[in-house]
């Protein structure tokens, strides 16, 4: 007598993340290194915040992130009012066929009296205010500066409107390392300069479904490196 085979036990395997249906899936892409600071000739000013342009190797970081997403979907581009990274998103834009949108509430944060290239000389001379804005993670200690929880509301804004006009769809955003780590710390409920210091040309990833922002990656820097 053939006795009846036990039912196989149930298998719980490890997967992969799935983002929630309806899910935005944005990359948030630094801008590639902007022209030296020099004292004698101030960056150029939009709206009262500094606008350098590309240096040499922020043109060539552009051209390696086109190479590294360029074979990628996107159902858009994102970029701020500061020609950065309009600079940055050009060689992609021009891969994929896409005109970049701007969202002016990813745009850097102001710093008041520290605009125009000075916020670089007060921390590579270790200023005591600078020092200060790193020990305290706050950008207002620079004189004149945005009110940090104010640049927090305008990052949120930023974000959840593209994630609104984009549920369902992956996105680049061409933004600044304040807005970054902005973001991130938003997403991550973290100190405030947790996620500060993304290196230009890297790429992060924010999955954003409603009040849900889930952290993918954080300055993936292997398209600069290899």
């Amino acid at each position: 007598m053939t006795m009846p085979e036990e039912p196989a036990e149930p298998e719980y395997r490890q997967r992969r993340f799935t983002a929630p249906p309806g899910a935005a899936d944005l990359l948030l892409i630094r801008h590639g290194e902007s022209a030296p600071a020099r004292a004698s000739r101030p960056f150029p000013l939009v709206d009262g915040q500094g606008d350098p342009e590309l240096a040499p190797d922020g043109l060539t970081q552009a051209e390696l992130i086109a190479k590294r997403l360029g074979d990628e979907h996107f159902d858009a581009l994102y970029v701020t009012t500061l020609q950065r990274t309009a600079q940055t998103a050009a060689p992609l834009a021009a891969r994929l066929g896409l005109t970049p949108r701007v969202c002016p509430e990813l745009r850097e944060v102001f710093l008041g009296e520290w605009e125009g290239g000075v916020f670089r000389q007060k921390v590579a001379e270790r200023d005591p205010l600078a020092e200060r804005l790193w020990a305290e993670e706050r950008w207002s200690v620079a004189p004149g500066a945005e009110d940090d929880e104010a640049f927090a509301a305008r990052v949120r804004t930023g974000i959840e409107r593209i994630a609104a006009e984009h549920a369902g769809q992956r996105v680049a955003v061409f933004t600044h390392g304040g807005v970054i780590g902005q973001a991130l710390a938003l997403a991550a409920r973290s100190r405030p300069f947790a996620f500060v210091g993304a290196d230009n040309g890297s790429i992060s990833q924010l999955v954003v479904h409603g009040p849900q922002w889930i952290v993918r990656r954080y300055n993936d820097i292997a398209h600069l490196t290899s």
